[in-house]
């Protein structure tokens, strides 16, 4: 990697977290959060699969390739804030640092004369024994127990051999302790012990990849991986999927092992996986990605696939792609997809009894049930297979002004029965009245049809019609009902931001995310968000997302964030 020059003083700290160091880089990577290297000459591997994915062993945790152009470095470097270049640049030299700096490396001098266009780290969880040995209880609480347990690898392809047979025939004495030279499986493997705690090790497999670790054993799993074909390369889906998301000289491109991750979820002392959700995390098997870097922004290609062995399959339906032609261009979000009762289904499968779902299946139908009397599942969702939304639209009576902000939640429907549709409306409507004690009144939006909730102190609170004879509305909060009704004057469609930020790809489309992140911030009161969410936010622009089923083992994603430019 081309690492940017960055200044940092010199002192001795605490080793990072591994996890806390991969899951910033994670984030940064993503807009806010594996690679594309073409293997020619002859080497038996498909091109469009990441450096090192005959090396890397099947069940690592997560891996992500980088560029080793400086170009793209510093095409990175330009985008974002100041403050969001300040971090970059942090997780860079902690990387930077770990890897090289400490072992006596100097990237640009030492490394990259030789190096291939991409480089590949992943992380390894330690494998399971057949009898493990009881370990003490750790006494130190804060610390997370899985953070020594987690080994890293590298994998650099060698472009030049002649280039780099000085570093590897004389590498550099370390500072404290000794190289031992080890043979395993008929590789070398130099090895260095230094503090207590630290080790690195190096080997050279097939005069065509340097590969190195934080750990002698994750070394020889490495060259394992290798001889045995248990690498990346060989996992169900694996070969299959990534060719998908390939791109020409990406930027990055990143692999998650999503039952590695569900176990590793389902340990934690203090938000435990119950058993049926792990069991259901399971039927996934990989979530992958492809990063590049535009001139407005950063692209991710991404795919997820389901574990081969899975009885579950995906129902290719994609029906989505209207709904932004209902909304208004000042629209601030919108989330749309094709069948609201399937993604219901899908999200409770993973999602009940999940503490780690961002609604709870159990509390929603309790809550709706509560609120409205109405059965969640037989009275609303039986009737919802068409495309949804769910939008924030504003209405701002003084420009500029917090205080007079406000914005309507409008949520649109494609009903599969209108018929019972109207029914359950009308029971709605009756729990407004009697339980609330909310006026429903009948009215009039240019010349359409419309049901009024007149609250208590006489504020409207909600409103709910039709649109084009199968579509319901309903908007709660501000009045803005007339943005959409009969049609807006111009449609979020054909607006410059949307067209820009959402992508067109895939086509057909089961679903869409827009959001304008610069507008909405600037709207939210600053207790809002902590200083970290403000910080990655304020370099944003805006962020688009569009999926679909690709196939019934499969879903495509392409997401695209726009960001701000703050210069070399």
């Amino acid at each position: 990697m081309a690492l940017p020059n960055v200044s940092v003083p010199m002192k001795k700290k605490k080793k990072p977290s591994l996890m806390l160091t991969f899951s910033s880089a994670g984030l940064l990577i993503g807009g806010s959060i594996a690679a594309y290297w073409l293997l020619t000459q002859g080497q038996p591997f498909d091109k469009d699969l990441p450096v090192g994915a005959n090396i890397i062993p099947g069940d690592a945790l997560f891996t992500v390739s980088l560029t080793t152009d400086a170009k793209q470095w510093q095409k990175l470097r330009e985008f974002g804030t100041k403050q969001t270049q300040v971090e970059l640049d942090k997780n860079l030299v902690q990387l930077r640092d770990r890897l090289l700096t400490n072992n006596g490396y100097d990237f640009q001098k030492d490394i990259a004369p030789w190096v291939g266009d991409q480089v590949t780290i992943a992380i390894l969880v330690p494998q399971v024994a057949k009898n493990p040995v009881p370990k003490p209880v750790a006494t130190n609480t804060n610390r997370d127990a899985t953070d020594v347990q987690q080994s890293m690898v590298m994998v650099i392809p060698i472009k030049s051999l002649e280039k780099a047979k000085n570093i590897l025939a004389q590498p550099k004495i370390p500072k404290q302790g000794k190289w031992i030279n080890h043979t395993y499986q008929g590789i070398t493997i130099k090895q260095n012990k230094g503090q207590a705690g630290e080790d690195f090790s190096a080997a050279l497999i097939d005069k065509r990849f340097l590969v190195i670790s934080d750990s002698l054993k994750a070394t020889k799993r490495a060259i394992d991986a290798y001889k045995a074909k248990t690498s990346l390369a060989t996992i169900g889906g694996f070969a299959e999927n990534f060719p998908k998301i390939a791109n020409y000289q990406p930027f990055a491109q990143f692999y998650v092992n999503v039952p590695t991750a569900a176990k590793i979820a389902a340990t934690s002392p203090n938000r435990r996986l119950p058993a049926q959700v792990l069991a259901q995390l399971q039927n996934n098997q990989g979530l992958a990605g492809t990063i590049t870097l535009e001139s407005e922004g950063i692209r991710l290609k991404g795919v997820s696939w389901l574990n081969p062995n899975s009885r579950r399959v995906l129902a290719v339906e994609n029906k989505a792609g209207k709904m932004q032609n209902r909304l208004p261009a000042e629209t601030l979000m919108m989330l749309s997809g094709g069948n609201l009762q399937r993604f219901w289904t899908d999200y409770v499968l993973t999602s009940q009894g999940n503490p780690l779902s961002p609604i709870s299946p159990e509390q929603l139908r309790s809550g709706v049930k509560s609120f409205t009397t109405l059965d969640l599942e037989q009275d609303l969702l039986s009737w919802m297979k068409g495309e949804f939304s769910l939008s924030v639209i504003p209405s701002i009576t003084k420009e500029g002004s917090l205080e007079n902000f406000r914005a309507g939640l409008v949520f649109m429907i494609q009903v599969s029965d209108r018929q019972a549709a109207e029914a359950s409306l009308n029971q709605l409507d009756d729990a407004m009245r009697n339980q609330y004690q909310f006026q429903i009144q009948p009215g009039t939006i240019a010349g359409k049809p419309v049901v009024k909730w007149i609250g208590p102190l006489g504020t409207l609170t909600a409103t709910h019609g039709w649109l084009d004879g199968d579509v319901a509305f309903l908007v709660i909060g501000a009045p803005i009902t007339d943005k959409i009704v009969p049609k807006p004057n111009t449609q979020l469609a054909i607006t410059l931001p949307f067209q820009q930020t959402v992508p067109t790809q895939p086509n057909p489309t089961n679903g869409q995310f827009y959001l304008d992140v610069e507008r909405t911030v600037r709207n939210l009161p600053p207790s809002t968000l902590n200083f970290n969410q403000q910080t990655w936010l304020a370099a944003t622009r805006s962020i688009g997302v569009t999926s679909a089923v690709s196939d019934n083992r499969s879903n495509r994603y392409d997401i695209f964030i726009v960001l701000k430019k703050a210069g070399n």
